[in-house]
């Protein structure tokens, strides 16, 4: 059997579903929520379910042929490497300086190591969706989002 990048992908994103799912399993819930249609679990659950349907899709549809082998050459695994840590410095910088500056300095940063030099570029392509994306969670549905550290430090808290 040929192993090629699609079945690498698909196994991947099938752990990954299998240990979200396990996870938002994990999620405890108010007391009477077990009997509400929507809760907590609710759509963790179903971005588990819908991440393990479109694995296994994969790797059934994944091309098994002769030419598909697996071929590494060409990858850059420089820039992965570098993506993930800005992943990590993403998740330690979310209780220093609060998701929304968080998240704008994560846009930037993933801009720049893909390419993107123009600082305009940069702010226009990450400020507004975070902005965005801060303004439905906060005052669309009404979550939470701790200002960071630093933001309490400064202006007390």
């Amino acid at each position: 059997m040929n192993i090629c990048k699609d079945h690498i992908g698909g196994m991947t994103f099938l752990l990954l579903s299998v240990a979200y799912g396990y996870y938002a399993g994990q999620i405890p819930l108010l007391p009477g929520d077990e009997y509400e249609p929507f809760t907590a679990q609710t759509v963790p659950n179903a971005l588990a379910m819908l991440g393990g349907i479109l694995s296994i899709a994969l790797l059934v549809t994944a091309d098994r042929g002769e030419g598909s082998g697996l071929k590494l050459r060409g990858y850059d695994f420089s820039l992965v490497a570098k993506l993930l840590a800005l992943v990590v410095f993403f998740a330690l910088a979310l209780e220093w300086i609060g998701f929304l500056l968080a998240t704008i300095v994560f846009l930037i940063g993933g801009y720049w190591l893909l390419g993107e030099r123009r600082v305009k570029t940069l702010l226009v392509a990450s400020v507004p969706f975070a902005v965005g994306i801060w303004a439905i969670l906060t005052q669309l549905l009404d979550i939470y989002l701790a200002p960071g550290a630093l933001f309490n430090q400064i202006f007390g808290g």
